[in-house]
């Protein structure tokens, strides 16, 4: 396949998957700030469920697989590049928050999530930080160190 079809599809996949990871802890804010309505959280519990189920896991795995292949195409270049390492930090950033929010998912559904709404509203900012970062580095491609 063609590498300008398979930055596309990479592409596709990085904003999908980040558009879920913006929300879902939006929606977390809700469910703690409502945990006093039971209908409210059964609602975005429901949601909860079906964004990280059915977006953020697909989109994870359709970027990540999209990536692997980009990588494959010259695996010795890639891993031998700065920006490419600096990138690879941020996927493991991104990957340990798309895997805390299922966590906090199933505390939620399960009644043993201490979070705050306040705290929530914190970490719904983390994924800006990995992208950028992200971003920088693919398009960029600054000299890190020599």
């Amino acid at each position: 396949m063609d590498y300008h079809w398979l930055r596309a599809l990479h592409i596709i996949g990085i904003v999908t998957w980040f558009a879920g990871l913006f929300y879902i802890f939006r929606l977390y804010v809700y469910h703690v700030e409502n945990q006093d309505k039971p209908q409210v959280t059964a609602l975005l519990a429901v949601m909860e469920r079906k964004l990280y189920r059915g977006i953020c896991w697909p989109a994870m795995v359709f970027t990540v697989t999209w990536g692997v292949v980009l990588w494959a195409q010259m695996p010795g270049f890639y891993l031998a590049q700065p920006w490419f390492q600096v990138k690879g930090l941020g996927l493991v950033i991104v990957l340990g928050y798309h895997f805390y929010a299922g966590k906090v998912r199933r505390d939620l559904a399960a009644g043993r999530c201490r979070l705050t709404s306040r705290q929530c509203r914190l970490i719904n900012e983390v994924p800006v930080f990995p992208l950028v970062l992200m971003v920088i580095m693919a398009v960029v491609k600054p000299l890190l160190w020599g």
